[in-house]
């Protein structure tokens, strides 16, 4: 990450999509790129070349309101991508000298899921649900989701990352039959975090091992792909119980900044029969029986 210009990648990579024709520009000959020109950008968006410029090159800070939204409206920016450019423009949303409680040089990274939120996991036992950080680690699951995922039981040192997950474990590219939906939803997630949180050290050694490690994560990052985590549906094809569909919804906890809660569903009887079964094959593992 280069958290001195994202700002301006952002935008290059956005103004890349759009072509002339979808932004209602008129054109006359040949065209060196698809997307609009900076100049042709600039003035959908009522802002000189020269001031959208310094912007794309880092050297214009602090962009107004308007100038963003309209930026948006040129680039048809949905809402996570609105959200990001947002965050990029302004700058990390806490105040500089509070310490982010993921950074590994910070020892407060480490501070424990609350007893209330793990008996709420545990409590969910129906379903797979795990409490998840910025950076994607699995912070706390209960026994199901650690059988959905493959997770290893908890103990110190063995702690599940989801981006790591994705990439580097061998056993995701056959557990995700849409492996490549699952891999951009990862990536575009990670850069709405990075967007949200640019001081977070621990998402930045993330994104920095993944891109030296997985050439396809270093493709996609560098295609400034956004998305929020919110809620959808996941396909899997689980080694033991076959394959099936489950619903997700991921639940913002609002006294663990950052932290989210992600539930699955089964939206209909083969996922509810899937999990059924996952869940009386995992039992004796699990209890040690």
């Amino acid at each position: 990450m280069n958290p001195d210009n994202e700002l301006g990648g952002f935008l290059m990579s956005r103004r890349a999509r759009v072509t002339p024709v979808v932004a209602g520009v008129t054109t006359v000959g040949r065209r060196r790129v698809a997307g609009l020109r900076r100049e042709e950008t600039a003035e959908l968006a009522g802002v000189s070349v020269v001031y959208y410029t310094r912007l794309e090159q880092g050297r214009a800070r602090h962009p107004s309101d308007a100038v963003l939204n309209a930026l948006a409206r040129v680039l048809r920016l949905d809402a996570a991508e609105r959200t990001h450019l947002y965050d990029l423009a302004r700058g990390p949303r806490r105040a500089s000298v509070e310490p982010s409680p993921f950074d590994t040089a910070n020892p407060a990274r480490d501070v424990p899921v609350r007893d209330g939120l793990r008996r709420l996991v545990t409590a969910v036992g129906a379903v797979p649900a795990y409490v998840l950080s910025p950076a994607m680690d699995v912070l706390e699951a209960n026994d199901l989701a650690r059988a959905l995922l493959g997770a290893p039981a908890p103990s110190p040192g063995e702690q599940l990352n989801l981006a790591r997950h994705v990439f580097l474990d061998a056993a995701a590219r056959d557990l995700y039959p849409r492996w490549e939906d699952v891999s951009g939803q990862t990536v575009g997630f990670l850069r709405f975090t990075a967007g949200r949180r640019p001081d977070d050290a621990r998402t930045a050694r993330l994104v920095a091992e993944l891109c030296l490690r997985s050439v396809e994560f270093r493709l996609l990052w560098a295609a400034q792909e956004v998305r929020e985590k919110s809620y959808g549906t996941k396909s899997f094809q689980h080694p033991v119980v076959g394959g099936f569909d489950l619903a997700y919804e991921t639940l913002a906890l609002p006294g663990d900044e950052g932290r989210a809660l992600v539930v699955f569903t089964a939206p209909d009887a083969r996922a509810y029969t899937a999990l059924r079964l996952l869940g009386s094959w995992a039992a004796p593992s699990l209890t040690g029986t």
